[in-house]
């Protein structure tokens, strides 16, 4: 799992690529893009959900800070960090 803390500004907005139902969790950055791999399925947010946990681990914050701004039913999410 790749660490982000570097990224934990408050305010900072962070896009990530999201692909669900992978054979292994984690948060990889490519090519300057975050991406998270979660092993949920895309119903009822839960890949959504799990992409939340996932990027809060890796940036050392609670997940409750972070806020979904937009694509809560795409694989591209935009979070911002309270």
């Amino acid at each position: 799992m790749t660490d982000l803390a570097h990224l934990a500004l408050s305010g900072a907005t962070l896009a990530v690529r999201v692909t669900p139902n992978a054979r292994r969790a984690g948060v990889y950055v490519v090519d300057g893009v975050i991406r998270i791999s979660v092993t949920e399925t895309p119903e009822n947010g839960r890949a959504t959900d799990a992409a939340r946990v996932a990027l809060a681990r890796a940036l050392g914050v609670a997940k409750t800070r972070l806020t979904l701004l937009r694509g809560a039913a795409s694989r591209d999410k935009l979070f911002r960090l309270d």
